[in-house]
């Protein structure tokens, strides 16, 4: 115990142990998501069709995968763009996942998790009107 402590407090362990990025419980999570939601644009937001959006608190690789792989959102489902005129036969909805803890991580405040948040969501969404990944970085969406 270091010796600028009295006695019968808790030991501190040695080194920086601190857990790192920011600390923000699921519903405040879920409210930054809504939140990035209810930004976008009504137009576009009319636009999209049949897509439902999750949270989920990490991305389990699938396998094939890179264990390491990380991601703060994924678009799964079939692009506006790609869709013909069978796709509305039966299609389940396109999903779109934001996973909390890979924001959470890379975050320092409650400020840059909401901004996250609307970037990744902007992101994925922008996969369900078609725009690829490339594209997307080069419009600083990536």
């Amino acid at each position: 115990m270091p010796a600028s402590l009295p006695p019968g407090l808790p030991i501190i362990p040695d080194g920086p142990d601190e857990p790192y990025g920011f600390t923000m419980s699921p519903d405040e999570f879920e409210v930054a998501v809504q939140a990035a939601l209810d930004s976008i644009p009504e137009r576009l937001a009319r636009a999209m069709d049949n897509v439902a959006v999750f949270i989920d608190d990490d991305y389990a690789p699938g396998p094939g995968e890179d264990p390491g792989t990380v991601l703060l959102g994924l678009y799964e489902g079939v692009p506006l763009t790609e869709r013909d005129s069978w796709w509305d036969a039966g299609s389940l909805p396109d999903r779109i996942t934001i996973f909390r803890e890979p924001i959470l991580d890379i975050c320092d405040s409650r400020e840059e998790v909401i901004h996250e948040v609307a970037v990744t969501v902007v992101h994925e969404i922008a996969h369900h009107f078609g725009i690829s990944d490339d594209r997307l970085h080069e419009l600083g969406w990536g």
